[in-house]
């Protein structure tokens, strides 16, 4: 099973409210985007894309060995991990899951994350990771979040989409799916909603988690 997952993180915004690239926003002693990976890399999967977009060229700067990621995978905490630019990021973030999902074999799980939305603990997440049905949300307190994980029969369809029309939304398609589909997992673990979208936001959570 654990090599029958990807993990996406979706890193391609423009990052307005926040001022700097959110993956870039110091966090213990690393990036922010490395942390994400970190905590994804205590769980059974062993591949991971990462969407860039508008911050590209400061990600690679920052961070070279993703320069080398767009060419091919590259081994990072015993992760296999590859690079993808949205070219046309002011299209949004389901643009940037578009050109990602182009990249992924047709018989693997996806498992999607914004850079914005922590990654929950390890074992909620793996409950995630090992659930099986078309759609797999997480529940905290009665509303949905992130990581949603997505079986290839369903998101295969989502690249008929157009991503310049704005109903063309990972949300609206879930929300045409039959319930059956769908199962919804609950944790205690409130990260699953939170959106780290401003300095106040940042600063509110980092000081949090503090070691």
């Amino acid at each position: 099973m654990k090599n029958n997952i990807v993990f996406v993180l979706l890193a391609g915004g423009k990052s307005e409210r926040m001022g700097v690239a959110k993956g870039l926003l110091e966090y213990q002693n690393t990036y922010w985007i490395l942390e994400q990976i970190n905590r994804i890399a205590t769980s059974t999967i062993t591949e991971i894309y990462i969407g860039l977009g508008y911050h590209h060229e400061e990600y690679t700067n920052k961070i070279p060995w993703f320069k080398e990621a767009q060419l091919h995978s590259v081994f990072y905490k015993n992760l296999k991990v590859r690079v993808v630019v949205n070219q046309n990021p002011q299209l949004g973030s389901f643009s940037t899951l578009q050109t990602i999902l182009q990249q992924i074999p047709k018989n693997k799980s996806v498992l999607i994350n914004p850079i914005d939305i922590p990654i929950l603990n390890t074992t909620e997440l793996q409950n995630i990771i090992e659930e099986q049905n078309q759609i797999v949300l997480p529940n905290f307190e009665g509303k949905n979040g992130h990581p949603i994980k997505l079986h290839s029969d369903f998101w295969e369809s989502l690249l008929l989409l157009n991503p310049a029309d704005e109903n063309s939304r990972l949300d609206l398609e879930i929300k045409k799916t039959i319930p059956s589909k769908i199962t919804t997992i609950t944790v205690t673990d409130s990260c699953i909603l939170k959106n780290l979208n401003t300095p106040n936001d940042w600063a509110e959570y980092s000081n949090s988690n503090q070691k």
